[in-house]
């Protein structure tokens, strides 16, 4: 096992906090730092340099739960098919509401299709997120890695897309992980703007139905998803904040949206 830090041009004390770290920790590890590249070119230096069997992601703010490595690792030897196997977010009480809610919808949008993780991990027709997730180094390096040309985010979209289209399976489990970040209004648009961002250069490589349909983008299509996840959310957790998962999801989609037409006003004002 070893854990590889990628610092993209961070302009805070995190490179000197990751070093003083490094040197209190038992196994192999290795670090790189580089101006600005974006998440893409991040995490294909990872694919690039990695010489495991396997790729854990541990984005920002996430919080693996004791058992949690042990469980992908497990499953994915156990499933030689399976490219990707995403965890599952727990719920936390500490962390804030529209934390919460993030974690329900989530929660809700994976177990959707695959029975509420009855049998403890199913095959999903979802297309995971980076964190929480793991990755096989075979699968990844198959189809390239992934790609540095996409600015904003869903750079994880394609490379799912991509792996699935490869031929492999794409499964949720019942490793559960934490998001354990704050968030606030604020940097919660900023979040979904630059999933809108990168969404339009996915779309255009991929069949969007197959991705993410536009119409859906419309707060109103999010409040009519996040009706029906509410449903699903509240089964799980008895919690009545599970109902204003329609707001969350409208506010949400808002911002995607923005991200991505700003995305394609800047890609018509290049051509």
């Amino acid at each position: 096992m070893e854990t590889i830090f990628v610092d993209d041009g961070s302009t805070d004390q995190s490179f000197s906090i990751i070093s003083d770290y490094v040197s209190k920790m038992d196994m192999k590890t290795r670090v790189y730092r580089c101006s600005w590249k974006g998440l893409g070119a991040v995490r294909q230096i990872v694919v690039e340099n990695n010489e495991a069997d396997f790729i854990v992601w541990v984005d920002c703010g996430l919080e693996l739960s004791e058992d949690f490595v042990r469980k992908q690792v497990d499953y994915l030897e156990r499933n030689v098919k399976v490219g990707i196997a995403k965890g599952r977010h727990g719920i936390s009480g500490e962390t804030s509401l529209l934390a919460m809610l993030e974690d329900l919808g989530d929660f809700a949008y994976f177990s959707r299709d695959t029975g509420g993780f009855r049998k403890g991990c199913e095959e999903t027709t979802k297309l995971p997120g980076t964190g929480g997730s793991i990755y096989r180094a075979t699968a990844v390096k198959e189809v390239g890695g992934f790609d540095i040309r996409i600015k904003g985010a869903c750079e994880d979209t394609d490379a799912a897309y991509r792996i699935r289209k490869g031929g492999w399976t794409i499964c949720a489990t019942d490793a559960v992980f934490y998001r354990k970040s704050s968030i606030t209004v604020k940097s919660l648009l900023k979040k979904y703007y630059r999933y809108g961002y990168g969404l339009h250069y996915v779309l255009h490589k991929h069949p969007y139905k197959e991705i993410f349909p536009p119409h859906k983008m419309a707060p109103p299509a999010g409040f009519l998803e996040g009706l029906l996840l509410a449903h699903a959310a509240y089964k799980s957790i008895r919690s009545k904040r599970a109902f204003l998962l329609p707001l969350s999801f409208s506010l949400k989609r808002l911002a995607l949206c923005s991200g991505f037409t700003k995305s394609h006003l800047d890609s018509y004002g290049h051509t």
